[in-house]
């Protein structure tokens, strides 16, 4: 593999997660607020916004050791009229500002309820904007008939609703666990108790949704790849050499990362995700889910960029 293309492995599967994360959170809230209080749905939903800003701009950061200089970054806006990656670093950029803004408002609640679903609502709008840049990208190089493909936008978007959604679940369970260590003197027991069990209510259904969602993007991928494969079988010379990317033990391991932490580990979230159980082995079991989806989605955007074979020079 062409280790400079590290930084922009990084760039993509970390934004694309930071992306999946904030709309997985939008999702959960607004759910969330058919059945509870907006009391109840900030102290489950607050915490996980920290888990969202830091990893988008980390990703921004490995992006910029893409090019020589990281000054360069500052020319990239002035092709922004016919150019998919100067949109894709102001479209980067915008998510993250105003993600960040939007942090700020909810957890010190600047604004009213109403202002704050406004800006989430733009935020989680220039989110979707930047999967859609950042996959053009790859998608209208013609030459390169491995990223030509329908397949390049699905999987950008299967890897942000599979990261993003167990970034929130790792993030909620973090939040239950330091949670219930954390013991506080000056409030009443019993209403403590009450907000308590409707906390955990929330994180239990969460959870739930998580998981199922989780198996289904993670089924879909397993679904989908073949189908790719085989029509860039199709592609003559070309599509041969493209295949030798997806060839070898690292795309079996990456398929058995995905299998095993969308797959049975989420079905074991599935089925432990209740009010009252303990939330440690469910904290573990989560991350752990996360950290093999994660490393299987950096293998397969690795090999995403070992398969750029052009057509012609």
């Amino acid at each position: 593999m062409n280790l400079n293309e590290l930084p922009m492995i990084f760039f993509t599967v970390m934004a694309q997660m930071s992306v999946g994360a904030f709309l997985v959170l939008g999702v959960i809230q607004t759910f969330g607020s058919l059945r509870h209080d907006s009391k109840t749905i900030d102290r489950v939903a607050d915490p996980a916004l920290a888990a969202i800003g830091p990893t988008l701009v980390l990703g921004l950061i490995a992006s910029m050791f893409h090019m020589n200089d990281v000054f360069h970054v500052l020319n990239v806006f002035r092709g922004w009229q016919s150019s998919w990656l100067s949109r894709e670093i102001i479209f980067g950029m915008g998510f993250a500002g105003l993600g960040f803004l939007f942090a700020l408002m909810q957890w010190f609640k600047w604004g009213s309820a109403r202002l704050r679903q406004v800006l989430a609502a733009i935020t989680a709008l220039v989110g979707v904007g930047l999967l859609i840049v950042m996959s053009m990208i790859y998608y209208s190089l013609r030459t390169v008939p491995a990223w030509h493909s329908w397949f390049t936008p699905a999987q950008f978007i299967i890897t942000a609703v599979l990261l993003g959604s167990l970034a929130v679940g790792t993030a909620f369970m973090l939040t239950t666990v330091f949670g219930k260590n954390k013991k506080k003197v000056d409030i009443d027991t019993t209403t403590d108790a009450t907000d308590e069990g409707t906390v955990n209510s929330l994180v239990a259904s969460s959870l739930k949704g998580i998981a199922v969602t989780v198996i289904v993007a993670g089924s879909a991928l397993l679904v989908m790849m073949p189908i790719y494969l085989q029509g860039l079988a199709q592609e003559g010379e070309i599509g041969a050499l493209s295949l030798e990317a997806y060839s070898g033990a690292l795309f079996v391991v990456r398929l058995a990362l995905i299998a095993v932490g969308a797959g049975l580990l989420a079905i074991f979230i599935y089925g432990f995700a209740k009010p009252h159980a303990n939330p440690t082995p469910l904290t573990v079991c989560v991350a752990c889910a996360l950290v093999l989806v994660f490393v299987g989605e950096l293998l397969g955007r690795m090999q995403f960029y070992e398969a750029m074979v052009r057509i012609g020079m």
